[in-house]
């Protein structure tokens, strides 16, 4: 909780797309937990049932996701030590403690043993890059964590959800944003369980947006096939992880019942991947 304070009121100072920060305090007695305050935004955040309320149509959808994607963009190019935002993480070495840390996460949350799990660990291990650039990152950057101020889709009021904010790869922002980016095409089973707005006609393909991203940016996309299986891998752990904890007794809701069947799929989709070279 602390820590997106940090973050947000360090963003305050020059980033016009994150809610402004007012208080914080960690003294347990006021309402048990520690919290903060900040501004309420308005505007609209667009998830499924949003964009099919509202018939956002085919012709709509590439003005917001070039409006989406540009803000990605504006984030990544921040001066993030101007912000005091400097001591957040440590970018040297993101990408290696990124896949030591997620497959020990995967490791301890296992409750089956699946195939292509160790293959795709294994591979991750021995492709990732080892320079890269390095910027803050928002590593939960998706369509439901931004606010359009109306439905001119023009602009983007503010990002949301901070709290797993860091200094590291702009890459894995990227390939975290097309593993969330599932379209028509993908297994039926993902596209029930993560029904995204990104599969209605008129979104770009992910490859369409990684190449709007390299544009926009100016940044190369290499190793675009590790940032992309690495992203669907980190989907599959936390699914597992949700999973772990119902077959544990741990939560019982119902719809957590076959997430051990979607992490399955999430490592069969990386492997794939990895095996076409492909992200379609």
């Amino acid at each position: 909780m602390g820590r997106e304070f940090k973050v947000l009121k360090g963003l305050n100072n020059g980033f016009s797309k994150a809610p402004k920060a007012y208080a914080y305090t960690d003294d347990d007695a006021i309402i048990g937990s520690s919290f903060y305050i900040m501004e309420k935004v308005e505007g609209i955040i667009i998830d499924y049932k949003v964009a099919e309320q509202r018939k956002i149509s085919a012709t709509e959808f590439p003005i917001i996701a070039d409006k989406w994607l540009s803000t990605l963009v504006e984030l990544h190019d921040l001066d993030y030590e101007a912000a005091g935002l400097g001591d957040l993480g440590r970018p040297n070495g993101y990408v290696e403690r990124q896949v030591r840390n997620w497959s020990k996460q995967y490791l301890k949350a296992a409750t089956a043993d699946l195939p292509e799990a160790p293959k795709v660990m294994e591979w991750l291990d021995e492709n990732q890059p080892k320079e890269y650039d390095h910027c803050l990152i928002h590593n939960d950057y998706k369509y439901d964590n931004v606010v359009f101020e109306d439905d001119s889709w023009k602009t983007i009021n503010a990002i949301l959800d901070w709290e797993m904010c860091t200094l590291g790869d702009p890459l894995m922002d990227l390939g975290a944003a097309i593993a969330y980016w599932i379209t028509g095409n993908d297994d039926p089973i993902i596209r029930q369980t993560f029904p995204y707005p990104t599969m209605m006609p008129g979104n770009p393909s992910r490859l369409e947006v990684v190449e709007q991203y390299a544009q926009k940016s100016g940044r190369p996309i290499n190793h675009l096939i590790f940032y992309y299986a690495f992203g669907l891998f980190k989907n599959a752990v936390i699914v597992q992880q949700i999973y772990y904890r119902y077959a544990k007794g741990l939560t019982t809701n119902k719809a957590f019942t076959n997430l051990d069947r979607l992490a399955e799929l999430f490592f069969k989709v990386s492997w794939k991947a990895i095996q076409s070279e492909r992200i379609e």
